[in-house]
């Protein structure tokens, strides 16, 4: 009898849906090709910053809105500045056949879903930690939560931007056209997630299309870490619907990975 373990990890006999040294190993690539575009990288990282600085600036006279909405904007602007990269990178992978020769190797697409996202994460972890302390910091934000608690959200923000950029990607054939999923995709979610208006302010129907959307979680979520002191139950709520949503998303994206 051969009793040589095999290579695949097991979970109670039956074989994961991805290997995680493939993942890391996936990861660490996808790390490699953003280090070698550092002007890129470097404006990823900083508009998130630049943003909350235009910010501050718009409302120089009208502290309270920036006190209202500068808390908000850290579930909306990583969504849609991970979205615009994540996207155009992995639309690139797939256009150019990387995607589907790594998928002729014995590698499953949740490893390359999942490694991607873990790169991603990384650097959606550092523009969190930026853009939280420029805004608590230089720019003077009053929270009354701990710090910690918006980096949370500007990066499950990120993550969502992430995911949604990766399914998205699948279904567009060149670069522009998913730049044009943009507005179909993620503005909408930015109209109506009770930035401009409270949410029960709204038509019946627009709230009710509120509730379906996870960028509306990502701005209450980041409300109750500036008006709450600690971690609420309603926080708590908001932030794992938000990661049940980008687990969701990227188990999709993985399904649109063909063999």
């Amino acid at each position: 009898m051969n009793t040589q373990e095999s290579p695949i990890p097991q979970l109670r006999g039956r074989p994961l849906p991805f290997s995680p040294s493939i993942t890391a190993a996936t990861a660490h690539r996808v790390l490699l090709q953003i280090s070698r575009d550092r002007g890129s990288t470097a404006l990823m990282l900083a508009i998130p910053c630049m943003l909350m600085l235009l910010l501050k600036l718009m409302f120089k006279d009208a502290e309270a809105s920036f006190e209202r909405i500068g808390p908000q904007v850290f579930g909306i602007f990583p969504v849609i500045v991970m979205y615009l990269v994540a996207s155009v990178s992995t639309l690139r992978e797939r256009t150019t056949g990387t995607a589907e020769r790594l998928l002729t190797l014995p590698v499953q697409r949740l490893d390359i879903i999942f490694g991607y996202s873990l790169a991603f994460a990384l650097l959606a972890t550092i523009q969190a930690v930026l853009s939280t302390l420029l805004a608590i910091g230089p720019l003077g934000l009053d929270i009354k939560g701990p710090a910690f608690l918006l980096m949370i959200i500007a990066m499950l923000g990120a993550l969502l931007g992430l995911a949604l950029g990766i399914l998205v990607s699948a279904f567009a054939r060149n670069e522009f056209q998913a730049v044009q999923f943009l507005p179909a995709g993620v503005l909408p979610q930015f109209l109506v997630c009770g930035l401009f208006v409270p949410r029960h302010e709204m038509h019946g129907a627009l709230d009710f299309l509120a509730q379906l959307m996870p960028m509306t979680y990502a701005v209450q979520a980041a409300t109750e870490a500036a008006t709450h002191e600690g971690v609420t139950g309603v926080f708590v709520r908001d932030a794992g619907l938000i990661l049940v949503c980008v687990i969701g998303v990227l188990v999709a994206s993985a399904a649109t990975l063909k063999r």
